[in-house]
């Protein structure tokens, strides 16, 4: 037992813990990388709370920098765009951007296409003259997904 007061970067884990708690879903898991700043002391704060600490792979760089890309558009796509109000509405915002992300996004490591085109044969280019581009709100437009509707 240390005779120190706790440090303020245990202290905030410890709020964290107390704000988990009260969370309609219990945080089961805490991911985290193989910093020496992560010590056995600290995992223990996490333990007793019943949360599972899970260290990324050893002499796996990547997969830690994958999660923070990810995490970094998450925050810029999304987050610094809304005002989030509540845990629900958090969750409720990132299910649907997600869903938008993971479906009608174009990528440009897939060529520009959807997830979901990749699935079959490329579309075929089409005269936009004969048709009337739709657009549709995501988020309260934050983004936009776009279909063709043949023109009248």
């Amino acid at each position: 037992m240390s005779t120190e007061p706790p440090s303020a970067f245990s202290m905030n884990w410890r709020w964290l813990c107390a704000v988990t708690r009260r969370s309609a879903t219990p945080t089961k898991y805490l991911i985290r990388d193989r910093d020496s700043r992560f010590t056995s002391a600290l995992d223990s704060v996490f333990k007793a709370e019943g949360i599972q600490v899970l260290c990324s792979l050893v002499q796996v760089p990547r997969a830690n920098a994958i999660c923070e890309r990810m995490i970094g558009t998450i925050r810029r796509a999304l987050l610094d765009r809304i005002l989030i109000l509540h845990e629900e509405h958090a969750r409720r915002a990132l299910t649907r951007w997600l869903q938008h992300y993971s479906h009608s996004r174009p990528h440009r490591s897939l060529g520009q296409l959807t997830p979901d085109q990749t699935e079959h044969e490329p579309p075929r280019p089409i005269n936009l003259a004969e048709h009337r581009l739709r657009r549709h709100a995501i988020l309260g437009g934050i983004t936009h997904e776009y279909w063709t509707a043949t023109a009248v």
